[in-house]
């Protein structure tokens, strides 16, 4: 039996009547859902941290956690061309909080196997790489083309802003009750998100001509070919994946030089995650306020130069406040690049193509950072944080300058700003 398509009416003017209130709609059942999957997030890797107290487990946690949702990435990226992404998106989120929820009975009735958690981890992570392309493709099915920007910037900004409620939320709900309490609160978010989506109208993307009778495989192999062939969907994904290990990775060793330098007081630690979490929602708030009208390709190159500066910065500081001063720099540039490069692709990509193509955001996001930190870690052990912060900052400008030097890099930064300006 053929997959139903997307072929029933045509894609909305970008003033469609009210977009504003499907837009506030969508994104706080996204953010309600965000919370509680941030929730099960910081819970489960202290509940395996304290009652394992092994390297081994945590990584474990980490390729159950990252390795299925860059698998499913790529299939998930077709599913959002084909299929309804409202529908899409509601059915990973039931996915996972059943999932959840068998979880939390089976735990509350004693069951505490290590396996348990980490099929449900891996189920959870595999509905990730649904819904991650679904959710990006379908921004722009409701959001006017000059208002993707503002909104993305919004959409930044909480998730941001998640960063830092989650943690306390999740720390006092584990503490106080137990980590089958947090299970059942993300299972009650997840209802409440589903329940907002349905509430909002979402117009069925039309597909071309050409690819409407094209079986799913078709859809898949088109996709490849699309991103191998665009030039500068390319150029955005080799930055991405060279932004994940030569700074994503090493920030997560961030803890580690605090502790081995500066001390192993728990304020210390805590500081250093609000400082970067502040410095993001500031960002977020920025680029929302302020970046309409900037040039996307501009921004991207710039916060990636300026990702570099700032671990170098890392690496050099001697001083615990200059350090949290560069870690709170560091979360203020993280949305002049994530927001404008999604938006950037969102602008540049076919409607018909965007699931595709997030679906391979999705898949580079997903295996960069452990890929980055396989390399790290182990380097931490031999050598010191500042060493290793200081070369991937070095690393990371002298790729920027090669991006713009070598004519691939050039043309694909050219066709991105004509048809910014076009």
């Amino acid at each position: 039996m053929t997959e139903p398509t997307q072929t029933d009416v045509e894609v909305p003017a970008p003033e469609r009547p009210g977009w504003r209130r499907d837009v506030t709609i969508f994104l706080s059942g996204q953010t309600v859902s965000l919370f509680g999957s941030m929730l099960v997030q910081y819970a489960v890797m202290w509940h395996l941290t304290l009652e394992t107290k092994s390297g081994g487990v945590m990584a474990l946690y980490a390729v159950f956690g990252f390795l299925p949702q860059a698998v499913i990435s790529i299939f998930g990226g077709v599913w959002a061309d084909r299929l309804d992404r409202k529908k899409l998106i509601i059915g990973a989120d039931a996915t996972i909080a059943i999932v959840t929820l068998a979880l939390a009975m089976f735990m509350a009735a004693g069951a505490t196997d290590l396996w348990l958690i980490f099929v449900a981890i891996a189920i959870r992570s595999a509905g990730a790489g649904i819904q991650m392309p679904a959710v990006a493709a379908l921004l722009p099915q409701i959001v006017p083309a000059d208002k993707l920007m503002r909104v993305n910037g919004i959409n930044g900004t909480i998730q941001s802003a998640m960063m830092l409620v989650a943690p306390a939320a999740a720390a006092a709900v584990y503490a106080s009750m137990s980590i089958v309490a947090v299970f059942y609160i993300d299972v009650v978010t997840a209802v409440i998100g589903i329940g907002l989506l349905l509430l909002i109208t979402v117009p069925r993307l039309v597909r071309s001509a050409e690819t409407e009778h094209l079986g799913y495989f078709d859809d898949l192999v088109g996709g490849v070919r699309y991103v191998a062939s665009h030039a500068f969907v390319r150029w955005v994904l080799a930055l991405y994946a060279v932004v994940f290990v030569l700074i994503v990775a090493p920030s997560y060793l961030t803890p580690l030089m605090i502790v081995r330098t500066f001390g192993e007081e728990v304020w210390k630690l805590t500081a250093n995650e609000l400082a970067f979490s502040i410095g993001m929602v500031l960002g977020g708030a920025a680029v929302a306020a302020w970046a309409g009208k900037w040039n996307r390709v501009r921004m991207i190159l710039g916060s990636t130069l300026v990702f570099g500066g700032i671990s170098v910065g890392l690496g050099l500081s001697t001083n615990l406040w200059v350090f949290f001063g560069f870690m709170f720099l560091l979360g203020l540039a993280v949305p002049a690049f994530s927001t404008p490069s999604f938006t950037v692709l969102q602008e540049t990509v076919e409607p018909e193509m965007q699931g595709r193509v997030f679906g391979f955001v999705g898949i580079v996001m997903a295996v960069s950072m452990p890929f980055g930190m396989a390399v790290f870690g182990p380097l931490a052990d031999r050598f010191s944080v500042e060493s290793l912060l200081i070369w991937s900052g070095v690393a990371l400008l002298l790729v920027v300058a090669l991006a713009l030097i070598v004519p691939g890099g050039r043309r694909a930064i050219h066709a991105a700003n004509a048809h910014a300006e076009a």
